[in-house]
């Protein structure tokens, strides 16, 4: 699979909490859990009196600093890391 570090990379900051980048990067487990955090944390903001929304928050800071890291890496880096190494996290 040939990875767009540029689209993972925005998509990340824009998108963040949402996983987004993690499904351009080839990592759809790690979207899902994104993604099911995020809307989680959303849906039970009621039930738990907004306490929830912390891991929302978090995803979504999470989505920005791995945005961040993915622009700042070359192309060559970002395929080792990534591609050939298959680092999910950060």
């Amino acid at each position: 699979m040939v990875t767009n570090r540029l689209s993972a990379g925005i998509c990340g900051i824009l998108f963040g909490g949402l996983g987004i980048h993690k499904f351009l990067a080839g990592f759809p487990g790690a979207g899902v859990t994104m993604l099911l955090v995020s809307v989680g944390g959303v849906a039970c903001m009621f039930c738990t009196f907004g306490v929830s929304l912390f891991a929302t928050w978090a995803m979504g800071l999470i989505g920005l600093i791995e945005g961040i890291l993915y622009l700042a890496k070359s192309d060559e880096q970002f395929y080792y890391d990534y591609v050939l190494e298959k680092r999910s996290w950060f």
